[in-house]
Formats: structure tokens, sequence, C-alpha cells
């Protein structure tokens, strides 16, 4: 048998490399990256409030939004809303997916439907938007949001998956009026907790469903995305205004949105 072959220390073969270098398909730093995204960020990170007064500074630049929406945007941490590893995105004006086919409405949306809310003439006499009836909890964001403008929320989703998941969500976040959640069918709204003073909705219909008017309070605005002919969805804008006592809804028309579909049923 031959002796075992000497080598140089110069010359020794190099020791195996660590696994995950010998994938090709990642370069190192990339991986490293991805890595860190995968970790909620914390500290002086997104959990810091500066980050989120610089989301709302951008929106207060665009001049069109309501302050008492803006200031209760920059209080709601909305990386708690969204998965870990899109969490760096957060803060960015942009949609994102919350998992179930559905996403996190842009911040801008946000501030724009409930500023048309607030526009409304019983919300601007109250400085509220009084009871209010979510259609579309989706991951919780906007309602954690409202829950700061509101004497009372009440909001609605179809999709227990994502219903469980605003629970959790929301359990992590500091406010003082908690929200009432309802896991059902949002086309018929909860009449239970209704009459309401505002209702919103996340999802878009060929119409405004009766049953979300029979449940708009006298004075009470409703905001929703809605089939519009062949201009696809709009805003729509509905007050419920009575005078002499005969009760009759006005409706506005808004900029084109692209929201889920509205649909019936639970899931």
């Amino acid at each position: 048998m031959s002796a075992p072959k000497r080598f140089p220390a110069s010359l020794k073969p190099a020791a195996a490399p660590q696994r995950e270098l010998l994938m090709p398909q990642r370069h190192l730093r990339q991986a490293t990256a991805d890595a860190a995204r995968l970790a909620r960020p914390s500290g002086t990170g997104l959990d810091s409030g500066a980050v989120r007064q610089r989301m709302v500074d951008r929106l207060r630049a665009e001049g069109k939004f309501d302050e008492r929406v803006l200031a209760a945007m920059a209080a709601v941490p909305r990386h708690e809303f969204v998965d870990s590893a899109l969490a760096a995105q957060a803060y960015e004006d942009t949609a994102l997916p919350i998992g179930h086919g559905q996403t996190i409405s842009k911040p801008s949306v946000v501030a724009h439907m409930l500023g048309l809310l607030f526009a409304g003439p019983a919300a601007r006499q109250r400085g509220s938007l009084g009871r209010v009836l979510e259609i579309g909890t989706g991951c919780g964001y906007q309602a954690a949001v409202i829950s700061l403008l509101a004497r009372q929320l009440t909001s609605i989703e179809r999709l227990q998956g994502l219903h469980d998941k605003a629970k959790l969500n929301l359990q992590r976040v500091a406010l003082s009026r908690s929200p009432r959640l309802i896991w059902g069918d949002g086309r018929v709204g909860h009449a239970a907790s209704g009459p309401f003073d505002s209702i919103i909705a996340a999802a878009g219909g060929e119409d405004i469903p009766s049953a979300w008017m029979e449940q708009l309070a006298p004075g009470g605005r409703l905001v929703a995305p809605t089939a519009a002919g062949g201009r696809g969805q709009v805003l729509v804008v509905l007050d419920h205004v009575v005078e002499a006592g005969i009760s009759r809804w006005v409706r506005s028309e808004h900029e084109a949105v692209l929201f889920v579909p509205l649909k019936s049923g639970v899931v």
C-alpha cells in the first residue's frame, strides 16, 4: 500500500466551503439581506414614531388630506399589520399583499377615503366619525386608524383567515378604544350595531347594497368603491339627507380606484 500523499502547507486542499456558499442562485450578500428582512424590525427602526411621521409628512405635502386622519395614521404602526418579509415597505405609499388574495390599501387611499367621511356635514359638526361600520376588516390596519377617529367601530370580514389575523394584529397595538370585529357577510352590514353615522367599504361591488343604506343614520355618510358603467370602479359618496321628515340619498362620484370585488357569504 502506498504511503499517503503529503502536501506542503501552501498546497493543502482547502476545507469544504459552507453549504450556504454553494448556492449559486443567491449571492452571500443577498442571502444576508434576505435573512435580515425576515426578522421584524424593532427599536429605532420601524417601531420609531419618526418613521410613521415621515410617511405622514409625505402625505401632508400633497395638501389634500384631513389633519385628523393624518394624526391617527401617525399613531398606528402599519408594519405590525403586514408580513415580516414586507415590513420594510410598510411606510411606502403602496398596497401590499396580506394573504387570501387580499391587500392592505395604500396609505394615501386610506387617508383619502377617511377624509371623505370627515367631509360630511355631521362629521364636521361632531369632530368625529361617530358610530362606524367598516366593510372588509382585512389585516386590521384601517380599523386601527378608524378606532382613533370614531366613537364606536364595528368591522366585518367574510374571510375567517383574515378575521383571525386582524384580531391578532390589533392585539399588538395599543388602542384606547378597541373595534368590534365580526366574521360575517359584509353585504348585509350589521344591523344589530347600527344605525351608523359613517360606513366605509374596502371592497367594490356593482352597486351599493340596500342593507348599507338602511343602516346609514340620518345625516350619515357612506364611502365605497362602486362600479360606474364602463369606467370601472370609482369612489362613491352617499349622504343620507332628511328634509321635512323625508329621507333621500345624495350620491356623488370621485376618483377611479381598483379594489377587490365585494362578495357575499363567508369563507
